[in-house]
């Protein structure tokens, strides 16, 4: 029979599939002798059934029974009994870390009985109880029983007038219950349930139920988390923070998860308990306030901050409560972090001895080396600065100030940037901040909803920017010295230092990529110490990768910044874009070329363009390889416009010209152009074209020293086809006494499922994954994404968009059968990606497992491609970037 609920002392942290992070992590610290609160956890298959059937598993009830008849005998108090009341918490708890997207309720088994045995309990703390007892019925009623939670807060907010909520006295507490009882009473038509254990079932069927909601899935899907992995749940003996003075919660990190410096960093809350913290309710003080207020409370935290640290190797987040001086930690895992940070910590590690260079790469991601490139501010520009709040995660964010979510996204799907402003973010502002550049609010510190989930997004966020009056219904703020700013108007967020800005503020390189550029330090500390460990963990993944990465280059300047960011070659140089702006006439006049005569002119117009072109990428690349597809224009791209040529000549204002062009571009016109007369295709259709583009190279290879080409043939889908074209270019490099490897681009199901026949002719592969990807699929990547792709998304149908991470499933199958045959047809056959898959992180894990030779991608992506490809030669292919 399976077993669904698990003692903490019965588990370990290398149960999260099972027992979930938070589960899994209450148990580790069980065992290390950590003051944990007892308790137990259901496991997430529990969840998976319950989802999967619409009923608690069989056998469940009975484990929840005996295990919680266990934990009431360990704690000499049962469940919800009126006179010494056991009350516990029923909270998520999922493999990875989602915060605050699915639900916890505190203080299960209050009723209008057992709240007099919590005040007795308390020492006659009436306030406290009844404080207790209108928490447990505003976030039963908000999450179980699904009532507004705004009734609630308004409510709450009406009793406070312009108090805090700490202000409220027994008696006041005592009627906002039966004002809350009274909400639930007509929301449901049912009374609030009293029984203990009725309100603990309906709770972890709420939490089970919470895994699909809106804001869960929206957030799994931005964090690429499986949809079928469900939630654990947690039931816990409560421990309350809400008791008085004496008492609080908060939220601590081992390092500043912002910048990765050690020391001491977190919120906490005075008679508070945890879900205020990160709901912003309060603003909360400084974690090193608390050694003032409990000292004996505080030393005992560090030192258990410090031994957590120690035991997992790695910057810990950290929930805790104290309870009338006695201090209980109620949830640690390893922390979210900004960019900048996962790459200090990583190195600080290493240097600590608690980890390896090896584990240093695989800690940080492509991901968020990406983020590290991003733009700042220009420190030398004006700037109007209005407020200042907490550096809640890093980055420079320009756009329109909006209030609600809804605006964000709407003017976002307009391409508008725009920044969110609330006085606090809570779980359901997830797609607002999706859409959003930054993320800007006046309540909450760094553990608070806003900055825990934008470091986890890597998106700009300031909060806490207590100077800031914030009236969302009236969809504007106000700063000091009356500065007005309504929705719609521009403002700029810094991320590192908290400040915000009215009006656009001008951004410059990234540290990172100055560092790429080979430009000098700025001599701030915080880019210094970012650019070291930056250097350190590249160059240590260039030692161990096994993957090439190449550029996707089409100028001189795109290689030689190709070649600083450390690129090994060119691995796709489209010729086609070398005609494009005034040299565009000149591949128009050579497709519309009506005879031999005017075709080997427009021929000769091209040579020398061509030659001078490669010959400028073959210096930059000083003696590295360069991949030259042969030109592959889409016809539609090159040819005059056949409605303004049709509306000329309706209206008598067409030239002998216009009538000439307009009957050629009829004969040549296309219904599908990207299926059409392109590529192979093209050279062989008009005579000497492929002749000509090949004459150029030889001719540039022989002008510049240590030159490399290899030379590309598109759109193959026939060995035939190649055959023709390699014999003519084979004798011009002859000729010229050249040597240059001739290959093909796989980008044709078909070349890929004869790829055993294709590389009889061809020297090496490439696949162009872009036109792989839309054949495959059978849908075009210029109509698609706009008209469906949000939907499919949606549905789960795709879990992340097949031109942005390559569909192992399918175009990866094409891929490997393809790698597979072509090296059995031609051992040591060469094989490389050129798509834009080449520099997405998952991707090129696929390419590592997959046997490439090398990876390309465009110039700016070549950093995270070089992490990356080491990072999958030291996981193998685990390609988990959370």
């Amino acid at each position: 029979m399976a077993k669904y609920v698990y003692d903490f002392t019965e588990g370990n942290r290398n149960l999260k599939d099972l027992l979930g992070g938070k589960g899994a992590n209450l148990a580790e610290m069980t065992n290390l002798g950590l003051p944990v609160p007892p308790g137990f956890t259901i496991t997430s298959e529990a969840c998976r059934h319950y989802l999967a059937e619409g009923a608690l598993p069989d056998g469940l009830e009975d484990e929840v029974a005996a295990h919680l008849s266990a934990l009431e005998a360990g704690m000499g108090r049962k469940l919800g009994q009126a006179d010494d009341p056991l009350l516990v918490s029923v909270r998520s708890g999922a493999k990875f870390s989602m915060p605050g997207m699915m639900e916890t309720v505190l203080n299960i088994g209050l009723n209008d009985e057992s709240v007099h045995g919590l005040a007795k309990q308390s020492g006659g703390n009436e306030r406290f109880a009844w404080d207790s007892y209108r928490r447990l019925i505003q976030m039963f009623g908000k999450t179980v029983l699904g009532i507004d939670g705004e009734l609630f807060e308004d409510a709450l907010d009406a009793l406070k007038g312009d108090r805090q909520d700490t202000d409220l006295n027994a008696g006041e507490l005592q009627g906002l219950v039966e004002t809350y009882k009274g909400i639930v009473r007509e929301r449901t038509g049912r009374d609030f349930p009293a029984d203990p254990r009725e309100q603990m079932r309906l709770a972890v069927m709420a939490v089970f139920d919470s895994w699909n909601a809106p804001r869960a899935i929206l957030y799994r899907r931005q964090e690429r988390i499986p949809a079928d992995l469900g939630t654990a749940v947690n039931i816990v003996a409560m421990v309350f923070g809400n008791c008085g003075d004496d008492s609080g919660t908060g939220v601590a990190f081992t390092r500043d998860p912002g910048t990765g410096r050690q020391g001491i960093y977190g919120d906490y809350l005075q008679n508070a308990q945890g879900e205020d913290v990160v709901a912003g309710i309060r603003n909360t003080i400084p974690l090193q306030d608390l050694e003032r207020l409990d000292k004996r409370s505080y030393d005992e935290l560090l030192a258990i901050m410090e031994k957590l640290e120690n035991h997992y190797r790695d910057l810990c987040d950290i929930e805790f409560t104290i309870e009338r001086g006695k201090l209980w930690m109620l949830q640690t895992r390893v922390g979210k972090r900004t960019a900048a940070a996962a790459f200090c910590i990583a190195t600080q590690l290493v240097d600590q001895g608690l980890i390896t260079m090896d584990e240093a790469v695989t800690r940080v991601t492509g991901d968020q080396l990406a983020q590290l490139m991003f733009p700042r501010f220009d420190g030398g520009a004006e700037k109007k600065k209005i407020a200042k709040g907490m550096n809640a995660s890093p980055g420079a964010a320009v756009g329109q100030a909006v209030f609600s979510s809804e605006r964000a996204v709407e003017l976002a799907a307009r391409g508008e940037d725009v920044i969110l402003v609330r006085r606090e973010t809570n779980p359901d502002d997830l797609s607002g901040m999706i859409a959003a550049r930054g993320v800007l609010t006046s309540r909450g510190g760094k553990t608070s909803h806003a900055a825990v989930v934008a470091r986890g997004m890597g998106k700009t966020c300031v909060c806490g920017a207590e100077e800031l009056e914030v009236s969302v219904d009236e969809r504007r703020f106000t700063a000091p010295g009356g500065v007005v700013v309504s929705e719609g108007d521009v403002i700029s967020i810094d991320g590192t230092s908290g400040e915000v800005y009215l009006g656009e503020v001008p951004v410059v390189d990234s540290a990172v990529v100055e560092y790429f550029e080979g430009s000098a330090g700025s001599g701030d500390r915080s880019d210094d110490d970012l650019v070291r460990a930056v250097d350190r963990i590249m160059r240590h993944a260039d030692s161990v990768r096994r993957l090439g990465v190449r550029a996707n280059a089409d100028t001189p300047d795109d290689s030689a910044r190709a070649r600083r960011f450390g690129a090994e070659g060119v691995g796709l140089c489209r010729t086609e874009h070398m005609f494009l702006g005034e040299r565009r006439q000149l591949v128009e006049d050579l497709v519309l070329a009506s005879g031999d005569e005017e075709r080997k002119a427009a021929l000769d117009a091209l040579e020398p363009l061509q030659k001078a072109d490669f010959a400028e990428i073959f210096r930059a690349m000083d003696g590295l390889p360069v991949t030259i597809r042969l030109i592959d224009p889409p016809l539609h791209e090159f040819l005059p416009d056949m409605v303004a040529l049709s509306v000329k000549d309706a209206t008598g204002r067409a030239t002998d010209k216009d009538r000439a062009l307009l009957a050629a571009v009829k004969r040549l016109h296309e219904q599908n152009p990207m299926l059409g007369l392109r590529g192979v295709r093209l050279g062989l259709v008009i005579p000497g074209l492929f002749a000509m583009q090949v004459r150029a190279i030889a001719q540039a290879a022989r002008e510049v020293p240590g030159a490399r080409p290899e030379i590309m043939i598109p759109l193959v889908a026939a060995v035939q086809e190649l055959e023709a074209v390699r014999e003519e270019a084979a004798a011009i490099l002859a000729e010229a006494g050249v040597e240059a490897l001739i290959g093909t681009m796989v980008e044709t199901p078909r070349a890929a499922l004869t790829a055993g026949q294709v590389a009889e002719a061809a020297e090496f592969f490439s696949f162009g994954t872009n036109d792989l990807t839309q054949m495959a699929w059978g849908f075009s990547r210029d109509d698609v994404e706009a008209a469906f792709f949000s939907r499919y998304l949606e549905l789960g149908i795709f879990g992340v968009s097949p031109f942005e991470t390559l569909d192992r499933d399918g175009v990866g199958r094409l891929v490997a059968l393809a790698v597979q045959e072509g090296r059995a047809a031609r051992p040591g056959l060469k094989v490389g990606i050129c798509g834009e898959h080449g520099g997405d992180p998952d991707s090129v894990h696929f390419c590592h497992d997959t046997g490439l030779d090398y990876v390309s991608c465009s110039p700016f992506r070549i950093p995270v491609a070089r992490l990356e490809a080491g990072r999958a030669a030291l996981s193998g292919s685990d390609s988990d970037s959370r």
